[in-house]
């Protein structure tokens, strides 16, 4: 059976320390959460030319329920289609 990490170490012995990440103040959790584009939340997005190269999921995206980064040649059509999720993207001018 496998041992729970501890402050001490996996498996050590010294002391069982249950080891969680826990943000001990919720409201500044609840403000980077929200600075954040949940991924896959939305099947199409618009883009412009300040966010190439294009990448799926995108820098601003929270990326704990995501697939691998892949980068999407965009630039040439104007529209591109994510392979993982299917989220397709289309690039406007400013």
């Amino acid at each position: 059976m496998a041992q729970p990490l501890t402050a001490a170490g996996a498996g050590s012995g010294q002391g069982i320390i249950p080891f969680f990440d826990i943000d001990p103040e919720p409201s500044v959790a609840a403000s980077n959460a929200s600075a954040k584009i949940q991924p896959n939340a939305e099947h199409h997005y618009t883009v412009t030319r300040k966010d190439l190269p294009l990448s799926c999921p995108m820098p601003q995206m929270s990326l704990w329920n995501s697939h691998q980064r892949v980068y999407l040649p965009i630039e040439a059509t104007g529209e591109a289609m994510c392979p993982y999720c299917g989220a397709r993207y289309t690039l406007v001018e400013e």
